[in-house]
């Protein structure tokens, strides 16, 4: 794939005129890995030559998408439309070297000849009639666009890393246009001059650009460059199979970060989309490093699947840290609450984590589900609970608060004894007391193990709720 002499230089190349999304970050991370893996470098090229529909705030989500991703890259951003004196003086190199011309067609010539090309059923839309001409026979008042001058017969052919060896006849391409008349350079121009300044060795994107890569081919040989090693990877679909939609989950990369998902979830899940290591299905990002080459990568369409990524980012919440989730889901809380947590709720958010992190998917449902050791008294309780404290089960509450409220053991264990023997003596069920408890705790009627709630929540808390419903 590459040797120790060939340093690889990798780039991420995306246009900031929408946001960083799903497929867009993949190919980010295949990139990262890739180069990782090889002790290389990897750039960043923003491929903002669109001025009218480039933005800042694109600009601005891409970087930030790549930065909570962990996807940082070497060196500074080379942003292509500061290079375009660049790329314009290439294309005036290659007419000086007779690789390129100068076209004077007018927009109705060119109109009535792609006409005749597609009734003809010929996939060159241009027909060469100033590519030998003399540039003095030029209409007047007419600015000419430079096109580059392609083999008119032979074919061009690609040996990609990932879809192997792959060929098109030049009759297929026609002189395409590297300079337009305004004087402004276009994408394959400007793409092509860049990778080659940034030392680029293999061009890792979606395969949707291996068309592209025929006519970049073209243009690097005409310049007298070497290519980078071309590696197509598939798109992404939709579980169905369907072209990825944004109810498929093509998202910008935001999204999932305000849906809840964790960076390393999200890289796992983006990594086994068309690339795949044995069996192996959770892959921390040091192994991904050393398992990851193009060798590797599907040719099929990877199909986007929510269900899998929920069941990744549940695995990685629960092996995460406690006190770190207290973190990311206290701004969450804090906008739910709409104010600042004490120094109290989140001592108790850190107490109740392992509990509550076993039962959630994304930060978004940990948050949801842990929502009440922090909510102020008296709780707001959901339909169900209602139902349960009934005036019977309240006067329940209220004689089990004889028992506990005096000197027992508060702990989960503890609690859960003295509940037991009350439920005993009064030939009840334990359930019978657990579930208007739960409903009394916590305002609903799913949470973790109530008797660990009670711990978390604490003696003074705790009878506080239960009085909410008893006195």
């Amino acid at each position: 794939m590459t040797t120790k002499s060939e340093p690889v230089v990798t780039r991420f190349a995306p246009s900031p005129t929408g946001f960083l999304h799903i497929g867009g970050a993949r190919t980010a991370l295949f990139n990262w890995l890739f180069t990782r893996h090889h002790g290389g470098t990897f750039r960043l090229r923003i491929e903002d030559t669109d001025r009218a529909r480039s933005t800042k705030e694109a600009i601005d989500a891409i970087l930030e998408g790549l930065h909570w991703l962990g996807l940082e890259w070497d060196g500074e951003v080379v942003y292509q439309s500061e290079r375009a004196q660049r790329h314009v003086a290439v294309a005036h190199d290659l007419v000086q070297a007779g690789n390129a011309y100068r076209c004077y067609c007018t927009p109705e010539e060119l109109t009535e000849m792609r006409a005749k090309a597609r009734a003809a059923g010929s996939a060159r839309l241009y027909d060469g009639r100033w590519r030998d001409r003399d540039p003095a026979e030029a209409p007047p008042g007419v600015d000419p666009v430079i096109r580059l001058k392609v083999p008119l017969t032979g074919e061009t052919v690609i040996d990609d890393a990932v879809q192997g060896e792959v060929t098109v006849p030049n009759a297929q391409l026609d002189d395409m246009v590297l300079l337009r008349a305004d004087q402004t350079p276009t994408y394959m121009l400007s793409v092509v001059v860049d990778d080659h300044d940034m030392g680029i060795t293999h061009a890792i994107r979606g395969d949707d650009h291996l068309t592209n890569a025929f006519r970049q081919t073209q243009l690097f040989r005409a310049a007298g460059w070497p290519e980078p090693r071309f590696a197509h990877i598939p798109l992404i679909h939709g579980a169905d199979g369907a072209k990825l939609s944004k109810r498929h989950g093509a998202l910008g990369i935001e999204a999932y970060r305000d849906m809840g998902y964790l960076p390393q979830a999200l890289k796992n899940y983006l990594l086994r989309l068309g690339w795949s290591h044995g069996d192996a299905e959770i892959i921390d990002l040091e192994q991904a490093i050393a398992w990851f080459d193009l060798a590797d990568v599907n040719k099929a369409a990877a199909r986007f699947d929510f269900d899998k990524l929920n069941s990744l980012n549940a695995h990685y919440l629960r092996e995460m840290e406690d006190l770190p989730l207290v973190d990311l889901i206290r701004p969450r809380l804090e906008r739910m609450l709409d104010a600042a947590l004490d120094d109290d709720q989140v001592a108790r958010l850190g107490a109740g984590m392992s509990g509550l992190k076993a039962r959630a998917k994304t930060l978004a449902e940990l948050a949801e589900n842990g929502l009440f050791y922090v909510a102020p008294r008296p709780l707001s309780l959901d339909e169900k609970a209602r139902n349960i404290l009934s005036p019977e089960a309240c006067a329940l509450l209220k004689a089990l608060t004889t028992v506990i409220e005096g000197d027992i053991d508060w702990t989960e264990a503890g609690v859960e004894a003295s509940a037991r023997e009350f439920a005993e003596q009064n030939g009840l069920k334990l359930g019978k007391i657990a579930q208007p408890l739960r409903a009394a705790l916590t305002g609903t009627t799913a949470s973790p193990g109530i008797f660990e709630v009670m711990a978390v929540l604490g003696r003074q808390e705790a009878l506080a709720r239960i009085g909410d419903h008893t006195s």
